[in-house]
C-alpha cells in the first residue's frame, strides 16, 4: 500500500521553500490488477500552479494514475504525496440526473455560502441563466461545463481534468479549450490534464508527459505565450517527437 501524504508540513526554511512549490509527488508508485503491471516504478511531480497534459494510448495507465492522485485507489505501492484540495473532472460528466444544475454543483460542499459560491461558478462558467436546468436537458458542453464549476467550487489546489472533452464536437472542444485556460489563468490551482490529443496538450500546457509501461517515457516543457500558434517551428518538433513517443506514424503531422 502506499504510503500517501496530504498537507504535510516540511521542516525547515529550504524544505518549506521547496515543498510550496510541488502540488502532488509521486515516487516509486506501481499498480497492478492481477498479473498485469499497469503503474510500474512511476515517478512524477506537478509543480503549484502548473498546467501538465499526459499522453498515451489507451490502456497506458493514465486514468488509473488520475485515481490513485485523487486517493480513489490505495491499492498502490510507493509514496503519493498531493498538498491540499484535489478535485476531478471526467469524459462523463457524472451530473445527478434528478437533481437541478445548480443542485449538482452544490452537492457536498459544506459552508454557509455554498448556493452562492455554487451560482457563482456556473455564472462563471457560462451558465448563469441554467441555475434550475434538469442534467437531460444540457448539451455535450453544458454538461462539461457543469462538471467544471462543480470542481471550481472546492477551490482545488490540484484539478485532475480525464479526458474532459473527448465526447465533444470540434468547434465545442475549442470552446471549452479557451474556457478551461481562462479558469486556470483566474484560480490558478495545478492541472493535470489527460488526452490522446497531441495538439490539444500543445495548446494547453505548460508541459507535456507521455505516459508508456507504466512510467513517465517522455516529458517536454512548452515555453511559448498563449495562445499559440499550431505551425510554430518549435509547437511542430515538439508534435514530432511526442507524436513518436506514441508510436503513431508522423507522416503528414507537420501539416
Amino acid at each position: 500500500m502506499a504510503s500517501r501524504l496530504a498537507d504535510s508540513v516540511a521542516t525547515g526554511p529550504a524544505s518549506a521553500t521547496q515543498a510550496h512549490k510541488v502540488a502532488a509527488r509521486l515516487r516509486g508508485v506501481r499498480r497492478s490488477f492481477d498479473e498485469r503491471t499497469v503503474l510500474d516504478d512511476l515517478d512524477l511531480e506537478i509543480g503549484t500552479g502548473e498546467f501538465v497534459a499526459m499522453l498515451g494510448r489507451s490502456g497506458s495507465g493514465k486514468s488509473t494514475l488520475l485515481r490513485v492522485i485523487a486517493g480513489l485507489d490505495d491499492r498502490v505501492e510507493g509514496e503519493v504525496e498531493v498538498r491540499g484540495t484535489v478535485a476531478v473532472a471526467f469524459q462523463d460528466a457524472r451530473l445527478v440526473p434528478w437533481k437541478r444544475v445548480l443542485a449538482n454543483v452544490r452537492l457536498g460542499l459544506r459552508r454557509p455560502d455554498a448556493q452562492a459560491v455554487a451560482r457563482s461558478a456556473l455564472e462563471e462558467v457560462g451558465l448563469g441563466d441554467h441555475l434550475d436546468a434538469w442534467p437531460l436537458t444540457l448539451s455535450g458542453g453544458e454538461a462539461q461545463r457543469v462538471s467544471l464549476a462543480r470542481a471550481l467550487v472546492r477551490e482545488p489546489a490540484l484539478l485532475l481534468l480525464d479526458e474532459p472533452f473527448g465526447a465533444l464536437d470540434a468547434l465545442t472542444r475549442i470552446t471549452m479549450h479557451d474556457l478551461v485556460l481562462g479558469l486556470w489563468e483566474r484560480h490558478r490551482p495545478a492541472v493535470l490534464f489527460v488526452t490522446h490529443d497531441v495538439d490539444e496538450a500543445l495548446s494547453l500546457a505548460d508541459r507535456a508527459v507521455v505516459l508508456s509501461a507504466g512510467r513517465i517515457a517522455c516529458q517536454a516543457r512548452i515555453e511559448l505565450d498563449r495562445p499559440r500558434e499550431r505551425e510554430h517551428p518549435e509547437l511542430v518538433e515538439l508534435r514530432l517527437r511526442l507524436l513518436r513517443e506514441l508510436d503513431i506514424d508522423t507522416k503528414g503531422a507537420t501539416k
